[in-house]
């Protein structure tokens, strides 16, 4: 009996070893990312166009932009060392997205201190952009879209016009939105470390301390995190990744009562004051509401791209139509739930819809728009289930599928070429520069000399000699800053002159300073025309005497 066990038993041990290869799991695909050439090669290209296509002529389209001044601003006032803005700071915004760019700008303006201005250093957002875009396809990968889904969702999110508008801009949403899609791409870790989902937790944070606006979106960053989360550590994954975020967001407002400015009082400003401001501005109506400034935001949207914007929110509702039934669907859920309450939110009837807004949502439209466009090929493509197919039914559906992808291609095509050509070949900023140059030259003391500029050219006149904050005067400061209004005793008589951009010209019938001083004035110089024009006014006492 004890020699015929062994004879009984042997047999199966080399078939069952023989058979155990075949039940191995395939390798992350993260770790396959890594070393597949076909990946890197794919991605590693099309970053090179994107990167070539956002870069070229970057500091004369789109028009210099009063925020982006500001933000570049307060980033040289974080790189002299003095605090965290160039004026009073009153809690706006939170001051990390502005400390990321004053490192972001500071080796170029170490050297050149005076290529701290808002054309020049737009090329720093090229870093945030490229990383952003390889973040797209990473995400597109690990959500198990296929390598032509996730190149073209890299490319929707990189070369529409409107992409490539809004990304070469000095914006915080275009910091946050790299910050947001690390977490997502930690959250859809295919290894499910926990450090992962706790990395994914302190992107976040860094997200919404960034530009606090997309708090709004992390109920879809859980989301995802849920889904991708291993079943035994799912519920702690989720627990620790929700204490980082918060334990991270809780420095703001710490940092606020630390240095006794959390809530309102006598000589200070108060982060209780700069949130009621948030919630009670007034609003810009309803979106699709013709006469409503978000229909005009909406509109200027859709002048540069129609395609991305309303094919991506097609495709994330034909994704969550379909969830219970596409596999793409259900890994697409996150980016997905993240179009659709950016969408909710900017339909709000009385809801503030500033420009900048759809940056926010571009990645995902894009990655929603990749995977509906997979889904449907998918569908158009796949065999037919009980055996094979003939060979002509499958040709057909590759001949349909072809013939559908020219069709797109001949609509996209063309509107993306004139949007992007405008953007590699349009000078929208010569009125600032002239303006700029005029004030250089023409005025002969400028340490002695006040004015009144939007804040896109607020840092082009201090190196040019003018005195900051006393000499020149970002415009909204003459009403609404105490420590700038001491300094005019005598208000609008105090100033000699003030550029009146656009912005000047829209905002100074709220700011009684700045609107006196538009009207005691008269121009002494004009570049540009129209309404895009600029005009150096020259301040006028009584008498004609300055």
């Amino acid at each position: 009996m004890t020699s015929t066990l062994p004879a009984a038993t042997t047999p199966k041990v080399p078939a069952q070893r023989s058979r155990a290869p075949k039940f191995v799991p395939s390798p992350p695909r993260i770790l396959r990312f890594r070393s597949s050439r076909s990946d890197l090669l794919l991605c590693g290209a099309l970053l090179v166009a994107i990167l070539v296509v956002q870069g070229w002529n970057i500091a004369d389209y789109p028009t210099l932009s009063d925020d982006e001044g500001t933000y570049l601003s307060q980033a040289w006032a974080v790189q002299e060392g003095k605090g965290l803005a160039h004026y009073t700071y009153w809690y706006d915004h939170p001051p990390l997205g502005w400390i990321q760019i004053a490192l972001l700008t500071w080796i170029p303006a170490h050297f050149s201190p005076s290529s701290m201005t808002v054309g020049s250093m737009r090329a720093a957002m090229l870093v945030v952009s490229a990383v952003s875009t390889v973040l797209v396809y990473v995400l597109a990968r690990r959500l198990s879209l296929p390598r032509w889904a996730a190149g073209l969702a890299m490319v929707l999110f990189g070369l529409s016009p409107l992409s490539v508008v809004l990304q070469r801009e000095i914006f915080l949403d275009n910091i946050a939105v790299m910050w947001t899609l690390l977490a997502f791409c930690l959250a859809a870790s295919p290894s499910r470390h926990l450090w992962h989902h706790f990395g994914a937790g302190i992107a976040a944070a860094a997200a919404v301390l960034t530009k606090e606006t997309m708090l709004v979106i992390l109920p879809a960053l859980l989301v995802t995190m849920w889904r991708h989360g291993h079943r035994d550590t799912r519920k702690f994954a989720l627990t620790g990744a929700i204490t980082a975020c918060t334990l991270l967001g809780l420095s703001y407002p710490l940092f606020a009562l630390l240095k006794g400015e959390l809530f309102p009082g006598a000589g200070h400003v108060s982060l209780w004051d700069g949130i009621t401001y948030q919630m009670s501005r007034p609003g810009s109506g309803f979106v699709l509401d013709p006469g409503s400034g978000s229909y005009g935001v909406l509109q200027s949207w859709l002048y540069y791209d129609r395609v991305l914007p309303l094919g991506g929110l097609a495709g994330a509702l034909l994704l969550l139509v379909t969830w219970r039934w596409s596999v793409t669907a259900r890994a697409l859920a996150g980016p997905a739930l993240t179009v659709a309450i950016l969408a909710l939110v900017a339909l709000r009837p009385s809801g503030y819809l500033p420009a900048m807004y759809v940056i926010q949502a571009l990645p995902f439209l894009a990655l929603v728009l990749a995977g509906g466009t997979a889904s449907v090929a998918h569908a158009v493509l796949r065999r037919w289930r009980g055996g094979a197919e003939k060979p002509y039914v499958t040709g057909a559906r590759y001949v349909v599928a072809a013939l559908l992808a020219a069709v797109a291609g001949a609509y996209v095509v063309p509107h993306w070429y004139d949007g992007d050509r405008t953007a590699l070949t349009a000078d929208a900023n010569a009125p600032y520069r002239a303006a700029s140059a005029w004030l250089k030259t023409e005025v002969k003391d400028p340490e002695d000399t006040r004015v009144l500029v939007d804040d896109a050219l607020w840092l082009d006149l201090v190196h040019d000699g003018y005195r900051p904050g006393l000499g020149v005067i970002w415009f909204y400061k003459a009403d609404l800053d105490p420590a700038v209004t001491k300094t005019m005793p005598r208000g609008w008589r105090d100033l000699d002159y003030v550029v009146a951009s656009p912005t000047v010209r829209r905002d100074a019938v709220d700011l009684p300073h700045v609107k006196a001083a538009m009207e005691h004035s008269e121009p002494v110089a004009t570049f540009g025309t129209g309404a895009d024009r600029i005009e150096i006014r020259r301040i006028q006492t009584v008498g004609g005497s300055r």
